[in-house]
């Protein structure tokens, strides 16, 4: 207990000035979960797919880069995944990025 604390304990400080909280639990991840709900798109190379999943409860679609790991193919930290709504204004928007591209090609 540091010397602080102790002190608020000895002179009587309220319960909630000296009241610790344990740090949050991590909720471990289930591999099996992740890809029982995932529904592969397409892959656009070798080590990137797209995919639809739900993750958290939520429908998304997932870009993402994958590693290769004793055989199994694992999904990589480099990634996005869309909610519906960011996939809707993404959708919106697929002529002006078409057209961006053709200008700065």
């Amino acid at each position: 207990m540091s010397g602080k604390a102790k002190r608020r304990d000895e002179a009587g400080g309220s319960d909630a000035d000296s009241e610790v909280h344990p740090p949050p639990k991590k909720i471990s991840k289930k591999d099996s979960d992740d890809e029982s709900d995932s529904i592969v798109v397409c892959e656009i190379s070798k080590n990137r797919r797209v995919s639809v999943r739900t993750w958290q409860g939520r429908v998304v679609v997932d870009i993402r880069e994958f590693y290769t790991k004793d055989g199994k193919k694992y999904p990589g930290k480099k990634g996005i995944s869309l909610t519906m709504d960011q996939w809707n204004v993404l959708r919106t928007h697929v002529e002006e990025i078409d057209k961006a591209v053709s200008e700065n090609s």
